[in-house]
């Protein structure tokens, strides 16, 4: 449900995960407890589901729409969805949008296919994105993706001629680069103000927060969204002291989840620490080299014993 708000979409969303079962299939049960779990927070506003984390690409069409259908029906009274698109066809993009928002999504976050990587062409990226505002009548989020990820992450020109759709509401910003997220925030101050520029570089969190952010979308919030609230709500409060402390806990962590190589494994480290924290019994994902080495797991379950202090019982 989006707020009635001058500011509707400012705020914090935990980046949801998939729990599977022994044969594979989406475990519907496991997943409704972990939206609550998500949610239960005061500050954390609302989830994205179907998101990187959320292993879009790996999951059916009929797996995304249940997906959105199951956190409409367990917190779509009083948290805002915003469901991720990601698709390589745009017709197929489109379809999913439709889906998603009849499903009960409040907003989309449109990924960026993983084939722009290779190259970056801002024809086919603005039309890309036309077609999916044109398809919905639904408030529209972009995604910023890492320095890193090649053609996926946005020059300036075409992230200007983005802003522009009357459509967007919001950028979740996934530079992982200080100096660019700042970059972005003041474009996008410049040429679109009243869209949400949210700082959503899971390692990055502190010092983007502490430049200025109205929001973030994050997978560290599905493990820790005690913390990440507490973040939130220290640098809405101009509390420099606070925030340091509860980035000195979960930082660790963080570094230890989407630093390590490969990256690519982020979602399965994920997964381990709810297995840890005794929430599922599995970390199975859609990936068959997924494997979290003995050292790596001992790793893991001591740091997050440690981001553990502000999570309560």
């Amino acid at each position: 449900m989006i707020p009635a708000s001058s500011t509707p979409f400012r705020g914090v969303y935990a980046a949801t995960l998939v729990p599977f079962l022994e044969n594979g299939m989406l475990d519907e049960a496991r997943f409704t407890q972990h939206l609550s779990d998500c949610t239960r927070p005061e500050g954390i506003v609302g989830i994205l589901c179907n998101g990187h984390a959320g292993e879009n690409h790996l999951l059916t069409r009929e797996e995304k729409r249940r997906v959105v259908e199951l956190a409409a029906a367990t917190i779509g009274t009083d948290r805002i969805i915003v469901s991720g698109i990601l698709s390589e066809d745009v017709d197929e993009a489109c379809l999913h949008a439709r889906d998603a928002v009849k499903a009960g999504a409040d907003a989309l976050l449109v990924f960026p296919p993983f084939s722009w990587a290779v190259s970056q062409d801002h024809d086919a990226i603005i039309a890309y994105h036309a077609a999916i505002c044109e398809a919905v009548d639904t408030p529209i989020m972009l995604y910023q993706s890492s320095v890193g990820s090649g053609g996926m992450a946005y020059s300036l020109p075409i992230l200007e001629s983005l802003l522009r759709f009357p459509s967007i509401v919001a950028i979740k910003e996934g530079s992982w680069e200080t100096n660019a997220y700042d970059k972005h925030r003041r474009l996008a101050a410049r040429v679109a103000p009243h869209v949400d520029v949210m700082a959503s570089g899971d390692e990055h969190l502190l010092p983007c927060f502490a430049i200025g952010t109205t929001g973030s979308l994050v997978s560290l919030a599905a493990i820790l969204p005690v913390s990440l609230a507490k973040l939130w709500h220290a640098m809405e409060n101009n509390d420099l002291t606070a925030a340091r402390k509860v980035h000195d806990i979960i930082q660790p962590l963080a570094n230890l989840i989407y630093g390590r190589a490969p990256s690519g494994r982020a979602t399965l480290r994920l997964k381990a620490c709810l297995v840890m924290q005794g929430k599922w019994p599995s970390c199975r994902t859609r990936k068959a080299s997924d494997i979290i080495a003995q050292e790596e797991w001992q790793e893991l379950s001591a740091a997050l014993q440690d981001a553990m202090i502000l999570e309560g019982p």
